[in-house]
């Protein structure tokens, strides 16, 4: 029986397995455990030598701790390590281990080495490798096999052997290893890793103001004494803030460092008012002699740079240091990194969500909540469920509850930082009465843990546009719309498919879907096939009660064109197949395309809609002097149309109508997205003038400071009473217009009108909520805390009960969803980053042709997008060709797959989340050594 003393030993060398694994390499190590048989050390050897070091480690770990155990054997596996070389590895088995922030540091060091490892292996290896053993990061035994890794398979690969046994010392290991890359003349290599040696005397997070750190664009620079110039606090005169009465009331709760909402209309000035609180913020916490830092949320990667350029640079540079980070940002370092050398960072959501959540799993670099003093949350009610907003305040309610905790144990408590949240409507959340508007907003306020929403009567400052909506006729005939729907009834009868739905209808879109849901799952090619060709029918019939007949036509070409190209071999190799199916559909639409093109040129046949707004276009260009205005339709193809249709008028061009459109930059739509960049020279022609009508999609909704505009006109178009709210609140100008054009079978008056009531109901709601005791109000913020508090943690844990369930990946099946061949198992996928899928398989090289991308998207700067792969057999899209840092790597899009689990097909699998399955992470080493490997090959012959 095994003593306490050893159990708990087993106990504690169980807890840190994962840190052993990291710290141990096992076959200098196996040398010098001689209280395991010479069988079981050969076991973990060939294990090594098949599978790598990590599973040969669980082996040798679980060897050590099973009993029974011989005298001494913890004593004798700690001599084991320290002879071995892995002192750190020693000190954490005997719980000697370093304070927190140094362990965290030496953490953020390893993961620095392993992301700049494509670049460091470039190092003279056996240069560097003397210095090392010198300065005591490697041992002997390590030098040996270092230069035995370079002998046999070259520089490169004894890189990756020497920056391995590296990381694997003891905290302080960092700065001799940049001293190092210094003595051996690696300067680019020593400025890409951080070119300090005093990294490890500060911590993460030291201050980025002028009391750490002097400001190269400042042109007053701190003290040498540390402290800072008296008018280097007060900021430059000449960005002095100045705020209106209205905006002043609702920042007041704030400057006294109350956590708030500050509710005004769109076009008030509210990211003015936070940049005002932001510099008293970081002003008082200089003048008490501690540093600030604010990170600025947004949810739209346009809104970074808006905010960045327009706002917060401009009034608080020189004196505070400001950036911005988003999805395309192409700053090379981390923005880990980025927060330590600014005051005030804005970035997308996601990515403080990112980095909080690897400080909390400790696998990368991370920050905390406690990093940070102040945090401004844009269009802040989407704080609900779900949405990256309140997972981030989640974290903060959390740790607010465990402070109130600490505090009533006598403990410290861990800092915060104060909240402020900035919307032009909170909403109702779809409540059909007060209590539950009242309710909803409530539960806003709590997620963001506001004391107060404030809010304010703009009187004179801010005026209502004028209101009306124009209602359209329907045709007399449709010629147009009866010969597509000829064609789908010829589809229907080809495919044996029946439905009572009215075509082109709500309803009758969803039932295609599902029906091709269906049809996929059983592997009915042909249903599925005439299914997707349904939905662009069904799309075109809609369109043209929106826009030309001719521009839905060109949709329906198009859509064509781009299939008949997926059955064309860019190689000529081998020929694509094309089924009696898809060879029926093409000539169904070649045989009417004539006579769809005759209808769609003939102007009587044109809805009344698009001459309900042309009247409207020419009556705000011929009455005012200067007419500005935003048309908003629903989707991206009707907005690229309708500018069409503007430019093309000459009409238009007499008045002086200049129009663009600006879409969504997502790849969720078939139409080609919006870069950021293309997004903003869209809008920035609009504020000069160069454009004076914008037709956009819902993204110009929100946030995106676009000029005052004398017209707003809805088309066919209405979402809920926010995105009503924000359409209004573009028109700022005088004397400003609303309008309404209804469409055929929308519904939008109606759902207009629904939007009013809800408008009002949201108003007197917030009336309510402000007319409440302070200490009701603040109950109520508390139960619906720790009622969110509740429902988060019964969603981790059937999320990790779902992990601890994760089937394996040999249990899953992908076949191409257009000719359901086998592709490939889950144990051929890799994951990168987390996020990309890739099948780096010989096997799977040989299913797929290459094509180019017409729509590049763009990608950080280690991921660079190459080209677009389908299926060899049937032509059928199957994912993106990336080429990560330097490896081309074939990312698979699920929903171009069938996926079966364990023989059993997962219906709408459009998503890799939807997949209860742990794929492993990709092995950059390991594909690069074969490369390398295949590459000497080439050469040799």
């Amino acid at each position: 029986m095994a003593s306490a003393a050893d159990e708990a030993w087993e106990s504690f060398i169980g807890d840190i397995r994962p840190r052993l694994k990291e710290l141990v390499d096992v076959e200098p190590l196996l040398d010098h455990v001689h209280f395991i048989g010479q069988e079981e050390r050969e076991l973990i050897r060939q294990k090594a030598k098949a599978e790598g070091n990590r599973p040969a480690a669980d082996l040798l770990i679980d060897a050590v701790i099973r009993r029974p155990h011989p005298v001494g054997w913890f004593r004798a596996f700690v001599d084991a390590l320290v002879s071995s070389g892995f002192d750190y590895a020693a000190d954490i088995i005997q719980a000697e281990l370093p304070e927190p922030e140094v362990e965290a540091e030496n953490e953020q060091c390893v993961r620095l080495i392993q992301i700049l490892s494509p670049s460091l292996v470039q190092m003279k290896t056996d240069e560097v490798s003397v210095h090392c053993l010198a300065e005591g990061l490697i041992t002997k035994e390590d030098s040996e096999i270092i230069k035995a890794e370079t002998t046999s398979r070259g520089p490169r690969s004894g890189a990756r052997e020497l920056l391995r046994g590296i990381v694997r010392g003891r905290p302080g290991w960092f700065p001799k290893f940049l001293h190092v890359l210094r003595e051996t003349e690696h300067q680019s290599l020593y400025e890409l890793t951080g070119g300090s040696p005093d990294c490890d005397k500060e911590g993460l997070f030291a201050g980025a103001s002028p009391e750490n750190e002097q400001l190269p664009e400042s042109p007053e620079p701190s003290q040498s004494d540390g402290t800072v110039p008296e008018a280097a606090a007060r900021g430059p005169e000449s960005n002095d803030i100045h705020l209106r009465d209205y905006q002043m009331d609702v920042a007041r709760p704030a400057l006294e460092g109350k956590n708030i909402i500050i509710c005004l209309p769109t076009g008030s000035g509210k990211t003015r008012v936070a940049v005002y609180i932001t510099k008293e913020h970081l002003d008082g916490r200089r003048a008490e002699g501690q540093s600030g830092k604010v990170v600025v949320l947004v949810n739209k990667i346009p809104l970074v740079e808006q905010h960045f350029s327009a706002e917060f640079q401009p009034f608080l540079k020189p004196t505070y240091k400001v950036e911005r980070v988003s999805g395309d940002c192409q700053l090379k370092i981390s923005f880990t990194e980025i927060l330590k050398k600014n005051d005030v960072v804005i970035c997308t959501a996601q990515i403080l969500e990112n980095h909080l959540e690897r400080s909390n799993t400790g696998e990368d670099e991370g920050v905390k909540l406690s990093d940070l003093s102040l945090i401004i949350i844009d269009e802040c009610h989407h704080t609900q469920k779900g949405e990256v907003y309140n997972h981030i305040m989640m974290r903060y309610l959390k740790q607010k509850h465990k402070n109130e905790k600490m505090k009533k144990e006598q403990k410290e408590p861990v800092p915060i930082p104060q909240i402020l949240g900035l919307t032009a409507s909170p909403g109702v959340g779809g409540a059909n009465n007060m209590k539950k508007a009242v309710e909803h907003i409530l539960r806003i306020c709590a997620n963001l843990d506001a004391s107060k929403i404030m809010t304010s009567s703009l009187g004179d400052c801010k005026k209502s546009p004028n209101k009306m909506t124009l209602s359209v006729e329907d045709r007399m005939e449709d010629p147009f719309g009866d010969v597509i729907k000829k064609i789908m009834n010829a589809i229907h009868a080809h495919a044996n498919l029946s439905t009572n739905c009215d075509l082109g209808s709500q309803r009758y879109e969803q039932w295609i879907v599902v029906t091709e849901r269906e049809a996929a799952a059983k592997e009915d090619h042909k249903v599925r096939v005439c299914a997707e060709y349904l939905r662009r029918y069904s799309e075109a019939l809609n369109l043209s009660n929106i826009i030309r007949m001719c521009d839905a036509l060109e949709m329906l070409n198009e859509y064509y064109e781009k299939e008949i190209h997926t059955k064309m071999n860019p190689d000529d190799v081998q020929a694509i197949q094309i089924t009696d199916t898809e060879r029926f559909l093409f000539n169904l639409f070649k045989e009417n395309k004539e006579e769809l093109q005759t209808l769609a040129g003939n102007p009587k046949y044109e809805n009344d809609s698009l001459s309900k707004l042309r009247g409207k276009i020419l009556h705000e260009f011929s009455s005012r002097e200067e007419a500005r205005g935003i048309i908003f339709t629903k989707t991206r193809f009707s907005a690229i149309a309708l500018s069409n249709w503007i430019q093309g008028n000459p009409k238009f061009a007499d008045i002086g109508v200049k129009a663009a459109y600006v879409i969504g930059g997502g790849d969720q739509s078939v139409v080609k997205p919006m870069t950021s960049a293309e997004q903003r020279d869209v809008l920035k022609n609009f504020h000069n003038g160069d454009v004076n009508v914008l037709i956009a999609t819902t993204v110009a909704e929100e946030g995106l400071d676009i000029a005052a505009c004398n017209f707003v006109i809805r088309y066919g178009l209405v979402t809920n009473e926010i995105s009503m709210i924000q359409a209004e609140g573009r028109g700022r100008a005088e004397d400003s217009t609303y309008t309404l054009v209804d469409v055929k079978n929308s519904g939008v008056a109606e759902k207009e009108w629904v939007n009013e009531h809800r408008k009002k109901m949201m108003n007197k709601a917030i009336e309510k909520i402000r007319a409440l005791n302070q200490a009701d109000y603040e109950k109520q913020i508390v139960e619906f805390q720790f009622q969110a508090i509740t429902e988060k943690r019964v969603i981790m844990a059937k999320k990790k009960q779902k992990k601890m369930t994760s089937e394996s990946p040999s249990d899953v099946k992908f076949t191409c969803r257009g000719c359901s061949q086998h592709v490939c198992n889950g144990d051929d996928i890799q994951v990168i980053e987390s996020m990309h899928r890739v099948n780096v398989t010989e096997e799977f090289r040989e299913l797929y042709i290459e094509r180019e991308n017409p729509s590049p998207q763009e990608r950080p700067l280690d991921l660079e997008t190459k080209g677009l792969m389908a299926c060899k057999k049937c032509g059928k899209g199957w994912g993106v060709m990336m080429v990560y840092h330097g490896i081309e790597c074939p990312c698979l899009n699920v929903q171009n797959f069938l996926v079966t689990l364990n023989g059993k097909a997962i219906p709408n699998c459009t998503k890799w989340s939807k997949l209860a399955v742990r794929f492993s992470a990709f092995d950059y080493a390991e594909q690069a050594r074969q490369m390398a490997s295949s590459s000497d090959e080439d050469d040799t012959n």
